[in-house]
């Protein structure tokens, strides 16, 4: 027996396969960075558009509450996500700029945005709202780029990109609110508001904390009668390190992206398996919003709002973001190229599509025009720069010269916390000791061996005689304490 539906049997159906072929096509079309030079998620929203006016739009009632909750979720789980791939090196080579630019740069690039939107004879309050909205960055529309292309680039600046995504959305989403609580007669925005916001934070950050801390504890000791179960675990830490500080009136994705760093840098459980199942489903967020953004802009409204949202789209990218950077970051003295980079590649993507339907459920006056605006402005901003991030990449020398990473990845899978020795990642170069060395010449400790070879696009099974050569991938096992004189023969690990 079928199950029953406001929307019908048949029209379950029909929404099923649509969506099921929008996610495959999505999938499919995710390679065109690697050709076409254009960031991955513009064929998810194209396809958005396309559906809409295929006949899913009136299925979905233009439901924005659907749509917040949705993307409420979709933005938890990709500040998880990111916060698992977070090493603590990263964040201590850029917790300053990177928070300053969260914070200070947040805002800086609210109010320049502000000035621009003002132009178009929107009130202050209006204009600082389209602003709060489209603040923060998404590092999730950038970095498919750059690993798609094959760029690497320098660690200094990927780290401050990232955590720099990872610690604003907090904020936008923050001001958002409070201007939007402003603009619906809940009472004007003042000071007191804003001293309220690094509250917000700092109780986030504690609770998160805490979360990780809490599911640190309890995955060492968790038995699970399957090792399926555990990204259910860290999924559930997801929805705590969001939900526990928002119940205490702190920033709830603040809390999740803490929680979700404290947890990865930890020992955890079938590593390797909860990052998967976290990536895949940070990825399927991103494409559900901007499928829904394509679904729910309606091509009239978009027409009406098109001259000004690109103008003002080109205003965030080539105005607000690089000053409001600049600003920022010419206190740690970085290079001026440096700067330029971490200004230009300011992409948006999943949060300003969220926080654009807060604003209509509020029913603040003009929010349909605001929700249109928001599609142009993350529209040019994920193609304008994004588009010339590979280019510029290499103009301004920023790629890394380490070797890329190895097209296999080598990991035991346990549902325990394995003790004594461990497997780590080298990728020879010229400089290494082991280069030109055959295996059985190399001075290993009693308790080391390399257990596998990667030369290019072939898998060997060392042997004695094997003769190491640059740009091989090498995995030794070999005790933690044995670690740095491994590294002697072999250069830096790969994981480092």
């Amino acid at each position: 027996m079928e199950p029953m539906s406001a929307l019908g049997p048949a029209s379950i159906a029909l929404l099923f396969s649509v969506c099921a072929l929008l996610i495959l096509t999505s999938v499919m079309l995710a390679g065109t960075s690697d050709w076409a030079g254009v960031p991955v998620v513009l064929p998810f929203l194209a396809l958005g558009l396309i559906a809409g006016g295929t006949g899913l739009r009136p299925l979905l009632y233009q439901d924005y509450e659907v749509c917040f909750d949705l993307g409420t979720l979709t933005l938890v789980l990709i500040l998880f996500d990111g916060g698992l791939n977070t090493p603590l090196a990263q964040v201590q080579m850029a917790i300053w700029p990177a928070a300053v630019l969260a914070t200070v740069g947040v805002v800086g690039t609210m109010s320049l945005f502000a000035l621009c939107a003002r132009l178009f004879h929107s009130s202050w309050t209006q204009a600082f709202l389209l602003g709060a909205i489209v603040s923060s960055t998404d590092a999730a529309a950038v970095f498919p780029i750059l690993r798609g292309s094959g760029l690497q680039l320098r660690k200094r600046v990927v780290a401050v990109l990232e955590l720099e995504s990872g610690l604003n959305d907090p904020i936008a989403v923050t001001l958002t609110i409070a201007l939007t609580a402003s603009l619906s007669g809940q009472g004007p925005l003042t000071l007191a508001t804003l001293a309220h916001i690094p509250i917000q934070l700092l109780l986030g950050a504690i609770v998160g904390a805490a979360v990780g801390y809490g599911g640190r504890w309890l995955m060492l000791r968790a038995r699970p009668v399957a090792g399926g179960l555990y990204p259910l675990l860290t999924l559930a830490f997801a929805l705590l390190g969001f939900g526990l500080p928002a119940l205490a009136h702190g920033s709830g994705f603040l809390g999740a992206y803490v929680a979700a760093m404290v947890l990865g840098n930890g020992p955890m459980p079938c590593r390797g398996g909860i990052l998967r199942v976290h990536d895949s489903l940070a990825w399927l967020g991103q494409v559900a919003m901007y499928l829904l953004l394509g679904l729910l802009a309606a091509p009239v409204e978009l027409l009406k709002v098109a001259p000004q949202g690109i103008v003002l789209g080109l205003a965030l990218a080539l105005f607000a973001r690089p000053l409001a950077v600049t600003l920022c970051v010419l206190a740690f003295r970085y290079p001026i190229r440096e700067v330029a980079y971490l200004g230009w590649v300011g992409l948006r993507g999943a949060v300003p599509i969220i926080l654009a339907t807060y604003p209509i459920l509020a029913r603040v006056e003009g929010a349909t025009i605001i929700f249109h605006v928001v599609f142009f402005v993350v529209l040019v901003n994920t193609f304008v720069p994004g588009a010339t991030v590979r280019w510029l990449t290499r103009r301004l020398g920023l790629e890394s010269q380490e070797p890329p990473a190895a097209p296999a990845l080598l990991e035991v899978i346990s549902t325990r916390v394995l003790k004594g020795a461990e497997i780590v990642s080298f990728s020879l170069g010229a400089s290494a000791a082991a280069c030109g060395a055959a295996i059985s010449e190399l001075p290993f400790p009693p308790d080391s061996a390399v257990i596998l070879l990667i030369r290019g696009e072939e898998v060997i099974a060392p042997k004695g005689a094997t003769v190491l050569a640059e740009g091989d991938h090498v995995y030794v096992l070999c005790q933690p304490t044995d670690r740095p004189f491994i590294r002697l023969i072999f250069g830096r690990s790969e994981a480092s």
